[in-house]
């Protein structure tokens, strides 16, 4: 279940950037988190937006100066002072819709995306839930076809378990595998990681640090975990119409202080 901030063609992006470790002089102003786009109107885990929702979220974006890009692209800017203006678009799980629903949508306001699949259920359902619908996931064709037409294919994992309750075995293995197996099917190199169920500790965080990744994706992580290695982010669901995105900002804004000071 996703968890609420605010409740209980190819898209030109920049080309990568150096690689920076360690900790940031600065946050990403904003990582917003979605999952599925389609009409499916059963959602007990508030993780699908409508594409016609997701076109009116974008619209809000453009029309305040804002651009949706990969998180890969965000650091990069960062990294050159540039970030202003730039919204980190995530996707998780790999579900097969951001190909067929998404994408135009992304395309036709001109915005980048990070998709997080799960490596290890490519072409299967999300079978993780206990509940709720179940989606196609992207293949590994797909995979290929968006890192070719220039988004950001980056690791969920290879199962979608809670890294913090696994031993270190099945932990390195999610975590390095997964990386590996996203390297040789698209081609490039795997920069980012992002936590099932956003659940991160010390032991998770220092895994995905040796894995090699420059950055990994969490929900709200406690203050001793954030950073590059687990980067906060707010869910956008289909409720969120532009009164709420504009809070949304804002939390963002605060939220990415926060950050900065720690």
């Amino acid at each position: 279940m996703v968890v609420d901030a605010f409740e209980a063609p190819r898209t030109a992006e920049p080309a990568p950037g150096p690689v920076v470790r360690g900790r940031p002089r600065r946050s990403p102003a904003w990582v917003a988190m979605y999952h599925s786009v389609s009409d499916c109107t059963e959602d007990p885990f508030n993780v699908t937006v409508s594409p016609a929702r997701l076109d009116r979220q974008l619209a809000w974006l453009r029309g305040r100066g804002l651009r949706g890009v990969s998180v890969r692209a965000l650091l990069d800017a960062r990294a050159r002072r540039e970030e202003r203006g730039l919204v980190g678009l995530t996707f998780d799980d790999g579900y097969a819709d951001f190909l067929t629903t998404a994408l135009p949508v992304l395309s036709r306001w001109q915005c980048g995306a990070t998709v997080f699949p799960v490596v290890g259920r490519l072409g299967e359902e999300n079978d993780w839930e206990v509940s709720g619908p179940r989606k196609r996931l992207l293949d590994a064709d797909d995979l290929r076809h968006l890192a070719a037409a220039g988004f950001e294919v980056a690791s969920h994992g290879l199962t979608h378990i809670d890294l913090t309750r696994v031993p270190d075995d099945v932990l390195n293995a999610e975590v390095h595998g997964s990386r590996a197996l996203l390297a040789e099917l698209t081609g490039h190199e795997i920069q980012g990681f992002c936590y099932p169920y956003g659940t991160v500790d010390a032991r998770v965080r220092a895994a995905v640090q040796s894995a090699g990744y420059r950055y990994a994706c969490a929900i709200a992580p406690g203050s001793e975990n954030v950073g590059d290695l687990a980067l906060p982010r707010i869910h956008i669901g289909q409720s969120d119409t532009a009164p709420r995105l504009e809070v949304k900002r804002r939390l963002a804004r605060a939220w990415g202080r926060a950050v900065e000071a720690s």
